[in-house]
């Protein structure tokens, strides 16, 4: 099937854990909500043999949130189908400020995407995204407060 890469911005009041649960209700309804195929979310994540080798190519491929910023190694299977924080240092190399807007997330999701060479897709925000089944977050702000969080990452191989 290939990799997928996704990204979504969600809202945030300071529970990253609520946050992507909130998302993954979102996604789960807009992917899945005819009950065709799963009833549940928890359906879902029960069909271990659809999950371990095709996955959803969403956020729902993700299962926790961990606290640690490093980045995720291959060799650690416990890396895999994680939500990590981005590095502050990433942060701010990629926006310039400790605190970026959604409007920003957006713009640098949107180059990534048009990104004319695969060096060029390395060095931006969506290149920090190196191992598959995983994902980032970054802390988006509003008026100088935290209201959202931009999640991205890649399911597949």
């Amino acid at each position: 099937m290939g990799a997928s890469g996704w990204d979504y911005v969600t809202s945030y009041d300071g529970d990253v854990k609520a946050a992507l649960a909130t998302l993954q209700a979102r996604v789960f309804q807009e992917e899945y909500g005819d009950g065709a195929r799963y009833r549940s979310l928890e359906d879902l994540y029960e069909d271990e043999e659809f999950m371990g080798t095709q996955g959803t190519h969403t956020v729902l491929d993700i299962d926790r949130v961990v606290a640690t910023d490093a980045r995720p190694r291959r060799s650690d299977g416990a890396d895999y189908s994680t939500l990590r924080p981005l590095a502050l240092s990433r942060v701010l190399h990629h926006f310039g400020t400790d605190r970026p807007t959604v409007e920003r997330y957006e713009e640098l999701i949107a180059a990534a995407g048009e990104a004319a060479s695969p060096e060029e897709y390395e060095r931006s925000l969506l290149g920090e995204c190196q191992m598959r089944w995983t994902g980032y977050y970054v802390v988006l702000h509003s008026d100088d407060r935290p209201t959202h969080l931009g999640i991205f990452g890649f399911s597949g191989d």
